[in-house]
């Protein structure tokens, strides 16, 4: 059920459409739903009309006009002959017709009529337009979309338009927005030299620079050091594996066509690895296993690879290769409480490190309970499951919200949702209970009893995959790292050639304390590498000229304050120390 914001925002879709019909009645109409902050409506135009961004002003201008006139939205029933007369020049309501007919056992097609204007549409929609606010909506962006999202259907073009209910909360979403391109990490990627993308190479496949390397490696690190002193330990894995490996885990059939196929001269079929799980399996099934061994905790950082939809990829949020930061518990049933609360610690651990810890929420995500046959095991084993993960989540008061059909292929999971600086909710932290894939691939252990018993399997992902969270990182801080996590700390600039021999000695010594820092040296005026270290976002700028040189001090210019003053490298190097080690 929509709720009234929902309802304005479907019904502003289908004034749009009518809207359009003014300006282009040969248009043919695709679909017009709600989403989230607002809507969009699919259309394709004639080849000789191309829409641009400078047609939105004139087209919001009549969806107003036509909401001042208090035009009532009324649905009506009608029969498939009906409905196909009605739409008979709309290639795209036809083909809706036809899937109605087939899915829908009763058959019942709707429509609604707003002024002269049909649409099909089961609703719901707003009684008239008096319910709009007229100051709370606009149209702000087009872009591509292929037809029903099948890239082998025609492209149409997409309008989208944004609204609330009050004006006030429009205008505080525009400004949002605003912060949000200042914030973007494409953006920020690319003016820090972070990473790049190559046509090449391929649309979502991610090249990390230097500093972007730097700051994958500062995380993995973090990571470990966190996870080591739990006996985690790590593991390595190759990029691609036999198709029978995905087809005895289930993920050839869940991920389908984002699977990379590989075949080799021998006629051998591979694929290109899209999850770790099998592969630590494998590792697991090399040997004998006792209950002396268990628990035994697995963790890789490992690319992995899934043919996403090319309109789909975007950034480092929605790439085709990733980086996930991936684990697996393998362990007794009556260890498995023990184990899920560890991983819940280590993943707070993990997020204080960065400030994000108590900007979250949990959900406790569980099968649809209505659709089985889309996942893997026995039911009692998910019944389990389930009941022991809501236990944790009481014991340990993480307040988890329980969301049907959210839980994984193989069972039911803890997910952690945190927001960034926008207000935006990212899932990265995840805690999965597995039963079913032990079975799958018969790992077993020798019990007490000198019995085999089915190992149960935990899997646990701490940042996810590290495109997704840098990206989060990025905008959350907007570019300005905290000094500890910056991948360029310091930068030391000598004011002309002939300080450049002390500002290498002020390098030397930052390099040999483990600062990462870099020396500016570029024939350049001071103001513009200046400028440059400031556009880079440096936490600190070493300024070293004659006086300095002279009396063996630095000038010193932080990030947040400016120019702090003259001191002694010595001094500088035990303040910036401490401030590391407190992680400010």
């Amino acid at each position: 059920m929509l709720t009234k914001i929902e309802t304005i925002r479907h019904s502003l879709a289908h004034i749009l459409a009518r809207a359009i019909k003014e300006f282009y009645p040969e248009v043919k109409f695709g679909i017009g739903p709600d989403i989230e902050n607002g809507f969009y409506y699919d259309f394709s135009f004639a080849k000789n009309q191309n829409l641009s961004l400078q047609d939105l002003p004139k087209i919001e201008k009549k969806m107003k006009q036509l909401v001042k006139q208090n035009i009532k939205f009324i649905k009506k029933q009608v029969s498939t002959n009906e409905a196909k007369k009605i739409f008979k020049n709309q290639p795209y309501k036809l083909e809706l017709i036809k899937d109605i007919i087939i899915k829908n056992k009763n058959k019942k097609i709707y429509i609604y009529e707003f002024a002269d204007f049909i649409d099909l549409c089961a609703g719901p929609h707003i009684k008239s337009t008096k319910d709009i606010n007229i100051n709370a909506f606009k149209l702000n962006r087009i872009a591509g979309a292929y037809w029903k999202g099948d890239k082998k259907n025609p492209m149409l073009t997409r309008i989208y338009g944004i609204a609330f209910e009050d004006e006030k909360k429009l205008k505080d979403y525009i400004i949002q927005q605003e912060e949000a391109k200042k914030r973007d990490h494409r953006i920020l990627g690319k003016k820090l030299d972070l990473f790049c993308f190559s046509e090449l190479v391929g649309a979502g496949l991610p090249l990390y620079t230097p500093k972007g390397t730097i700051l994958k490696d500062i995380l993995q690190d973090e990571l470990w050091q966190i996870s080591r002193k739990f006996n985690v330990q790590k593991v390595s894995t190759p990029h691609f594996a036999k198709i029978k490996l995905y087809e005895i885990s289930g993920h050839k059939d869940k991920f389908g066509d984002e699977l990379f196929h590989i075949k080799d001269h021998y006629n051998q079929n591979f694929a290109v690895k899209p999850v770790q799980c099998p592969h630590h399996n494998q590792i697991y099934a090399s040997r004998l296993r006792s209950y002396r061994d268990l628990p035994i905790r697995y963790m890789e950082s490992g690319m992995q690879y899934r043919d996403e939809k090319p309109g789909e990829i975007g950034g480092l949020t929605r790439t085709r290769g990733f980086t996930v930061e991936d684990g697996h518990t393998y362990c007794e049933m009556n260890q498995v409480e023990k184990e899920v609360k560890i991983l819940v610690n280590i993943i707070k651990k993990f997020y204080k490190g960065f400030g994000l810890w108590g900007n979250h929420w949990v959900s406790l995500s569980v099968r649809d309970y209505s659709h089985p046959e889309k996942y893997i095991g026995e039911p009692k084993d998910w019944n389990k499951a389930e009941k022991i993960l809501q236990k944790i989540c009481n014991d340990l008061k993480l307040d988890a919200k329980k969301i049907e059909g959210e839980a994984a292929l193989y069972g039911p999971k803890i997910d952690f949702m945190f927001k960034d600086a926008l207000g935006n909710e990212r899932q990265l932290a995840t805690v999965q209970l597995d039963f079913a894939s032990p079975k799958r691939f018969n790992l077993v252990y020798t019990n007490k009893k000198g019995k085999n018993d089915f190992v149960i399997m935990i899997h646990r992902a701490i940042l996810g995959s590290y495109e997704r969270f840098l990206a989060l990182l990025i905008e959350h801080y907007a570019g300005a790292f905290p000094l500890w996590l910056s991948p360029v700390q310091i930068s030391v600039i000598p004011i002309s050639e002939k300080n450049n021999k002390y500002a290498n000695e002020i390098f030397k010594q930052l390099n040999e304390n483990d600062f990462r820092c870099e020396l500016k040296k570029e024939n350049e005026t001071l103001g513009k590498k200046i400028r440059q270290a400031q556009i880079e976002k440096t936490p600190y700028i070493l300024i070293v000229g004659d006086k300095e040189q002279k009396s063996k001090t630095i000038s010193v210019r932080e990030r947040s304050k400016g120019d702090i003053g003259t001191m002694k490298l010595n001094k500088f190097i035990e303040q910036i120390q401490k401030q590391i080690n407190d992680r400010i």
